[in-house]
């Protein structure tokens, strides 16, 4: 560990973080709101009655408060996949797209833009949605097809799942790729902006499937911890400590599944919150899974909100998307946490 850390005052300061990133990201972006008025904004939306300026009400009520909102549940739900892989493959750098529930969502994403470009207007009804749900299907179901592979003789084999998840993920990405070479100009330019990832175009009917998601999965694996702390010292010592480790593996294969689908499918391809945050925090915490998962989900959040604002920011008034943001900051630091592990 870097230093020993209070838990207490650990997630104290995770909270404060998350409440200032989220402050900010209320209040700045293209067209900046005093400090003071964002928070009077939130007040008047949640229901009491302060005076605020209209362009400040509207601006969090209507852009802001979704967005922002948004990017804490992806953040948590993504850092919280992270930590359950992790578990899982007894591995610090193992990541939740290793079972190809990103891979599935981004091909569900793939199938549902060029095939609406080329279909469009058959279900107009149904266009405000069909990305979302092609996405969280193509995640689910990628996912459940490496868990089967991985099944023999009733057990999971980790080790045959994660070669599943590689050639599943060698095999979406080779469609993905067929797609992008199918696809027109207007349809390519929108395939590209998805798979980098983007907060932009959020929305409250689009926000409210990922908090019930969040919750589920913020509910149930903090349930499991105990059992994830026994999976540390390996599968059979698990099993002597009392604990029934093929429903563990199912479970949490269920929980990535289902968390980063629903990430993926709201807010597209997002890398290295769910393998960054989880190995910093352990770094810092140690491996109790007790404390690491409601970590990680804080710090998950606060790490996505600050990556947003900067994407609003960088090139303000045009945007960039979320996931070049968190690659070129997590990319290096990953690297230097590499070479000082190395060292």
């Amino acid at each position: 560990m870097i230093a020993a850390i209070k838990p207490r005052c650990l997630l104290l300061a995770l909270s404060v973080l998350l409440l200032l990133s989220f402050w900010l990201s209320l209040a700045l972006g293209p067209v900046s709101l005093p400090l003071l008025d964002s928070v009077l904004a939130l007040l008047r939306v949640l229901g009491i009655p302060v005076v605020v300026p209209e362009q400040a009400l509207l601006i969090v009520g209507q852009i802001r408060l979704p967005r922002s909102l948004l990017g804490v549940a992806v953040g948590a739900v993504l850092a919280l996949a992270g930590v359950a892989m992790q578990g899982l493959f007894r591995n610090p750098l193992a990541d939740p797209g290793l079972v190809g529930v990103s891979s599935g969502a981004a091909l569900g994403a793939a199938l549902a833009i060029v095939a609406g470009a080329m279909w469009g207007g058959i279900a107009p009804a149904l266009e405000p949605y069909l990305l979302s749900l092609c996405a969280f299907a193509g995640g689910l179901g990628v996912t459940a097809l490496v868990y089967r592979l991985g099944r023999r003789d009733g057990q999971t084999s980790v080790a045959t799942m994660l070669l599943a998840g590689v050639a599943m993920t060698a095999l979406a990405g080779a469609a993905i790729g067929l797609l992008t070479y199918l696809a027109d100009d207007a349809t390519l330019r929108s395939l590209t902006f998805w798979n980098m990832g983007s907060l932009n175009g959020a929305s409250y009917a689009r926000l409210w499937p990922l908090l019930l998601v969040l919750v589920l999965v913020a509910c149930w694996l903090p349930r499991r911890a105990t059992a994830l702390n026994a999976l540390l010292l390996g599968e059979s010592e698990a099993r002597h400590l009392g604990f029934s480790v093929e429903q563990l593996k199912r479970e949490l294969v269920f929980c990535t599944a289902l968390g980063v689908g629903a990430a993926v499918a709201a807010a597209g391809l997002i890398g290295f919150i769910g393998l960054l945050v989880p190995h910093l925090l352990r770094l810092l915490v140690g491996p109790d899974h007790r404390l690491l998962l409601p970590a990680s989900a804080l710090a998950g959040a606060s790490l996505l909100l600050l990556a947003d604002l900067l994407a609003r920011l960088l090139m303000a008034p045009a945007e960039l998307p979320i996931g070049i943001v968190t690659a070129l900051l997590g990319a290096p630091f990953f690297l230097y946490l590499l070479v000082r592990e190395r060292r």
